[in-house]
């Protein structure tokens, strides 16, 4: 027994089913139930549509959570405001630099200022200090020292026109020393002023003819006290020197003597180096109060 269209028992479509029997049949010329059709295609699109509404929502849960964490990693341990920053002082661009007071050291004292005037020049002054020990070395050169002598009467120990520029020039203190070496001997004369300008004042006005007096004994034959010696004068602070050179002998010194010219020299030089000695040494001390 045969069943066809409209024999038999009928089996109901299910559009879900795809093994379900189709409300149509190729064979018997019937045509498709279209509204069945119809329902069947809305009832497809209503359930795709619940589907991709369902997805965007889990979609949507998804994205949130994602930025929650993400927030929340970004406060670190900050757990009273995750979202915020740790807070820090910034300071605006107008703000200026802290201002410290210029400083600077001060200048480094002159020693000539210390031996300038009798005010600052406090140091001792003897022949001693001067001229210390029993010898002298000028380079290769070692000079014995003679004899020394020390007196107020500055215009006694000079002779010449000297007397009269140191009485003049108010001359305090003449301090004198002989050094000696093969047969030649030097007397250095120190003059001591109140001021600068008094011992250049008096520097100035001596001549060839102004000289101070040879100082012998103590092993030192006398020289100088007549014929022709070699006489230097310079100043450096409140102090005028003066050299005398000559032959312990009695000869006249001559422009070939250069050994009597080294003497006179060096002990000339030696003069100035410890004057300028005393400033050094007053103003380091001034310097370390």
């Amino acid at each position: 027994m045969s069943y066809g269209q409209q024999g038999g028992p009928q089996s109901q479509w299910d559009p879900w089913k795809p093994q379900s029997q189709q409300p149509w049949s190729s064979g018997g010329g019937q045509s498709p139930d279209w509204a069945a059709l119809a329902e069947a295609s809305e009832a497809r699109n209503k359930r795709r549509r619940v589907l991709l509404i369902g997805g965007g929502a889990l979609a949507t849960v998804a994205v949130g959570t994602a930025v929650a964490v993400a927030v929340v990693s970004a406060g670190g341990d900050n757990k009273g405001n995750p979202a915020s920053l740790p807070s820090a002082d910034i300071p605006s661009q107008t703000a200026s630099a802290p201002s410290f007071a210029p400083t600077s050291a001060p200048p480094p004292l002159d020693p000539k200022d210390f031996i300038a005037s009798a005010k600052k020049d406090k140091a001792p002054l003897s022949p001693a200090t001067l001229f210390p020990g029993t010898q002298l070395t000028m380079g290769e050169t070692v000079y014995k020292k003679g004899p020394t002598a020390d007196t107020r009467n500055c215009g006694s120990a000079a002779g010449g026109t000297l007397p009269k520029i140191l009485t003049g020039n108010d001359c305090t203190r003449l301090i004198r020393v002989t050094y000696v070496k093969d047969g030649i001997a030097v007397t250095v004369g120190v003059a001591v002023f109140d001021t600068e300008a008094q011992a250049t004042k008096a520097k100035g006005q001596t001549t060839k003819k102004s000289f101070v007096k040879s100082l012998s004994g103590g092993g030192v034959k006398p020289f100088c006290e007549a014929g022709v010696c070699r006489t230097t004068s310079n100043s450096y602070g409140r102090y005028a020197y003066f050299t005398n050179a000559g032959f312990t002998n009695g000869k006249d010194v001559t422009p070939k003597d250069t050994a009597v010219f080294k003497t006179g020299d060096d002990l000339a030089q030696f003069t100035f180096n410890q004057i300028r000695r005393r400033g050094e040494a007053q103003a380091s001390a001034a310097a370390d109060e």
